[in-house]
């Protein structure tokens, strides 16, 4: 009998922290009205009933390959908790549900959700075995996240939230990448398109990216459409947090070698944790009192 227990891993509900990107939109617009707020968290919830259905269809395709991997091959499908039939019958309730409760609520949503689904189907069968394609489709992901928020609010967003969101979400999935190749120079190859990736190019990939995400950073803070907007000359101040996250980010993938879940790392870093908070408190602190 299958246990709640290994259900619920299944939906991996650890990775909704992503989901949180659908408040990004809310959070920058400044307007935490009561109707926002309850509409920004059912974007949310669907949004994450739809991701975990990906997630089980993942680990249905990935079943073999995570009974390679010395931490994946303890999750239900490949250590065989749960039944592959249970696993597809809950894909088709969650994502039937997500989309079918997205298409009454607002059509702009549904537009978004199809699209993630469509996409990460496609990531699932194909597209995650082809080495630097898996990581932009995973981005796409991140920025298709803050649509759905922006979709349930009449938000429209600006090009610079969009941008770092990708950027960011590049940096992440590298990092992860990082792990899968020092997994299979230890002859563990867990992944088809690892071939494609190499320790080098990793490292000198993330070291980019680390620079681009923060001067990206630092332009939109000094822009002249932002400081008009939000009233202020402050905001670059809030940098120092998120050059401070970027330097912490690293030092965990390349010092500790600890970089395979970033949803888990930032669950568990409290150096992230608090940095992260500190930009929040800061950004809102600049906008409303400076």
């Amino acid at each position: 009998m299958n246990s709640i227990k290994e259900l619920i891993i299944l939906l991996r509900p650890h990775q909704y922290i992503k989901n949180l990107f659908i408040f990004a939109p809310l959070i920058f617009s400044f307007n935490f009205s009561l109707d926002n707020l309850k509409n920004s968290f059912i974007a949310f919830i669907l949004f994450s009933m739809i991701a975990s259905s990906i997630y089980i269809l993942n680990d249905y395709m990935d079943i073999e390959e995570d009974k390679r991997h010395p931490k994946k091959k303890f999750r239900p499908l490949a250590s065989g908790a749960i039944s592959k039939r249970l696993a597809l019958y809950m894909f088709v309730f969650l994502s039937f549900t997500s989309l079918s409760i997205s298409f009454f609520v607002n059509s702009s949503l549904f537009i978004v959700l199809v699209i993630y689904f469509v996409l990460n189907i496609a990531y699932s069968l194909k597209l995650k075995h082809i080495s630097i394609v898996d990581i932009f489709i995973i981005s796409i992901g991140f920025v298709l996240r803050l649509f759905a928020g922006s979709s349930v609010l009449d938000v429209n967003l600006s090009m610079w939230i969009i941008i770092i969101t990708f950027l960011l979400a590049l940096f992440l999935s590298l990092a992860k990448r990082r792990d899968d190749v020092l997994l299979s120079l230890e002859g563990r190859e867990t992944r088809k398109n690892i071939d494609g990736y190499n320790l080098e190019f990793i490292n000198t990939t993330m070291t980019l990216m680390a620079g681009v995400i923060i001067v990206s950073y630092i332009l939109y803070t000094v822009s002249d459409s932002v400081i008009s907007r939000l009233h202020t000359n402050y905001l670059y101040l809030t940098s120092v947090f998120v050059i401070l996250g970027v330097f912490r980010y690293m030092q965990i993938t390349f010092v500790e070698e600890n970089s395979g879940s970033p949803t888990k790392i930032v669950l568990k870093d409290r150096f992230l944790q608090i940095t992260i908070i500190l930009w929040l408190f800061s950004f809102i602190g600049v906008v409303k009192y400076l």
